[in-house]
């Protein structure tokens, strides 16, 4: 463990001196008023042993990582039914992109893309009004963290509402071949909702470490998913979880890894450990710029990637 801390606290030193700290999200309005000057990092091993550094306490939008939760939640309610809806390969393309829903008769590429998450956000509503169905995936978020205190910002929910054209523009496409079967106006409002989660880099390496144990949650024992369950969602998030940055961060990293436009990147080192990260700078594919970096280097001192020999 000793190995660990000192790693995290060096690669925080490291990043914090760092003046390459990308660009904010500043499409939606409350993402473009967070200070570029943050850095959070948590790894939670698979003992339970916890190392932070920096900004790792702090809550931040954890926008599309929540995708990862929003996929596990819906496995386990509707199985292999899902992949009706979605596909499971990269899309080569923007996240928001709609180019091609338009090719593949509405689609989506994968469940992180955001026509992807949204077919999957109207899957879990399904049944249930909006208020029900945030509910449970909110509920899902803290059971996993186990902590209560994660909730959704109202501000960040209310701002992407406000400016997610695209989004909307995505849900009528999809609506149009079928794709969704709730009115788009109650699938947009939970999926802007449940992107605007707030976490701390702690509380969101507590609540992946069912991916790193083989689906277990790691208090209780008891199962989350199964164990090919949480490898299939690590396979997922090694190809798809960084848009159309998957590849440059499967080659520098080498982890199964999830991104938020508010500057998080959820990682896995399968039986090994989770890992948060936080720097709100983005580079040009709307990934943390310094995250990645940060990543980058603790899976070289730690020996984590999953493509070591």
């Amino acid at each position: 463990m000793f190995k660990l801390d000192d790693v995290v606290a060096e690669i925080t030193d490291a990043v914090k001196q760092r003046s390459d700290r990308g660009e904010v999200a500043s499409y939606i309005p409350e993402l473009a008023r967070v200070d570029t000057s943050a850095f959070g990092i948590a790894v939670v091993d698979v003992a339970g042993n916890v190392a932070v550094g920096g900004d790792s306490e702090t809550p931040f939008s954890i926008q599309s990582i929540s995708k990862v939760f929003t996929l596990t939640l819906a496995l386990g309610k509707f199985g292999d039914r899902l992949w009706r809806r979605v596909g499971r390969e990269p899309s080569g393309s923007p996240f928001n992109s709609i180019v091609q829903l338009e090719r593949e008769q509405g689609i989506p590429r994968n469940p992180f893309i955001n026509a992807g998450a949204l077919a999957v956000t109207d899957l879990i509503l399904s049944g249930h009004q909006p208020r029900e169905a945030l509910g449970e995936i909110l509920r899902f978020m803290q059971f996993l963290a186990d902590d209560s205190s994660i909730t959704i910002d109202q501000a960040v929910a209310a701002s992407e509402h406000r400016t997610g054209f695209r989004n909307a523009a995505l849900a009528n496409y999809m609506k149009s071949f079928g794709v969704l079967d709730n009115p788009v106006d109650f699938t947009l409002g939970v999926y802007f909702h449940h992107c605007a989660i707030s976490m701390s880099c702690r509380q969101l390496a507590m609540a992946a470490q069912f991916l790193a144990r083989d689906g277990k949650h790691p208090l209780t024992g008891m199962s989350v998913v199964t164990p090919e369950r949480a490898r299939r969602i690590n396979a997922l998030m090694l190809t798809c979880g960084h848009y159309d940055g998957s590849g440059e961060f499967a080659y520098r990293v080498g982890l199964p890894g999830k991104s938020g436009v508010g500057g998080g990147i959820l990682a896995i080192a399968p039986g090994k450990a989770s890992i948060a990260v936080w720097s709100p700078g983005l580079d040009t594919n709307g990934n943390s710029h310094l995250g990645r970096i940060a990543l980058e280097m603790l899976t070289k001192q730690m020996g984590w990637s999953i493509f070591r020999a």
